[in-house]
């Protein structure tokens, strides 16, 4: 077959699935805004949204406009290609920022393959979850009923689509259920693994395994996955365990939510919120790093902590369980999916830092009472998330056309 991928940031969550396929034999392009040229045996177009005249708008619209304006350039792009003789059979394209709009329009014989990451809804999920940053009129869920029309529209073109875990699955509409299959894109345990002689060294200070240790890793420092909590836990986790050092990872920026309003970066306002009540000889801020860094920050971890939101499921999270963290997670969907509380990881509630604290402090101390435990969270990746059976069975999905 001839595949298409359309991903603004392709590959994206195509990484291996777009190998995978070119290995059985079919013809694959892709469509991205962000790079040209080639990713393995996929040549790779690119394509360029362009906004021509246009009258003031409702501020509700502009997320819209912004996505029409992706699916018009990415399919007059697939229009060009098959104009030079890539007719796709198959269109696999992330919805998420419109690109998919049109694509059904211009190739109607094509079959459209989504990979659906989240539906935005005013109950039940992030939105609202977090009093501290209320929503004090209907202007809010007026949006996101508004931000969801481009997602509805490439729902009710689409032939098929893949969610990475089942609670993000039931997070659509359920008329379009049966077109929905829940598969993860799958993470590398050969790489991803257990290190107890990992030694990780930061600004001439050396860290290694079996010290004790606090991770915390997101791509960036925000509300949307606990940084609040987490930072307003650590003066309690200091106090409980005289020993521990932190290690943080992430960057000063958004990735999900609203920016702060007064310009201050998250990771700067709940820092100084806590200044004075920490020891920062001890809380290493290390920023965005490279993967091996990463990876040696999940290996050298005592106790690593994970908070979001009710939203999409960190790739971290997994891949801490792969590298046989003892992980202390937020009891929020769709982590539960992955960690069993007791038996895989420690659950507790996102709001409760001193509970959050207490649970921390106890991996620290009693590090045998929790090496079962890590053992069977790299158990659950190997089962149910390992990158082989499940790149195998998203293959399998697209090959079904």
């Amino acid at each position: 077959m001839n595949i298409l991928f359309v991903h603004q940031n392709f590959p994206g969550q195509y990484l291996h699935l777009a190998p995978e396929l070119a290995r059985r034999g079919h013809r694959t392009m892709a469509l991205a805004i962000e790079q040209g040229g080639r990713v393995g045996d996929t040549m790779v177009r690119r394509y360029a949204p362009k906004r021509g005249t246009t009258l003031a708008a409702h501020p509700w619209s502009h997320d819209f406009e912004t996505k029409i304006l992706r699916g018009e350039a990415c399919a007059r792009a697939a229009l060009d290609l098959a104009r030079e003789g890539f007719v796709p059979d198959v269109i696999c394209a992330n919805p998420g920022w419109g690109e998919s709009l049109f694509l059904k329009d211009a190739l109607p014989a094509a079959k459209l393959h989504l990979y659906l990451e989240f539906f935005y809804r005013a109950e039940g999920g992030d939105f609202g979850f977090d009093p501290e940053f209320p929503h004090p009129d209907f202007d809010g869920p007026a949006r996101l009923r508004a931000r969801s029309a481009a997602q509805l529209l490439a729902l009710d073109a689409m032939d098929g689509a893949v969610a990475p875990t089942e609670w993000q699955r039931d997070r659509f509409p359920e008329v379009y259920a049966p077109r929905i299959e829940t598969c993860f894109d799958g993470i590398d345990v050969d790489r991803v693994v257990a290190d107890p002689n990992a030694v990780l060294e930061i600004a001439g200070t050396r860290f290694a395994a079996g010290q004790k240790i606090v991770t915390f890793v997101n791509r960036n420092l925000e509300p949307y996955r606990g940084y609040h909590v987490f930072m307003r836990a650590l003066p309690r986790i200091l106090k409980k365990v005289p020993d521990a050092q932190v290690l943080i990872v992430g960057g000063d920026g958004v990735s999900y939510g609203i920016k702060p309003p007064d310009g201050i970066s998250y990771k700067d306002r709940y820092l100084a919120e806590m200044r004075g009540h920490l020891d920062l000889s001890r809380v290493h801020f290390l920023g965005r790093v490279p993967y091996e860094t990463y990876l040696k920050v999940l290996q050298v971890s005592a106790a690593h902590v994970y908070l979001t939101y009710p939203f999409a499921l960190s790739w971290s999270l997994l891949e801490a369980m792969a590298a046989e963290c003892a992980i202390v997670a937020s009891r929020t969907g769709p982590v539960p999916e992955a960690i069993e509380d007791g038996k895989s990881g420690v659950l507790v509630d996102f709001f409760d830092k001193d509970g959050l604290a207490d649970a921390v402090a106890a991996v620290l101390e009693k590090p045998a009472a929790y090496r079962a435990m890590r053992t069977r969270a790299r158990a659950k990746i190997l089962r149910d998330f390992a990158l082989g059976p499940c790149v195998k069975r998203h293959a399998d999905l697209v090959e079904r056309y």
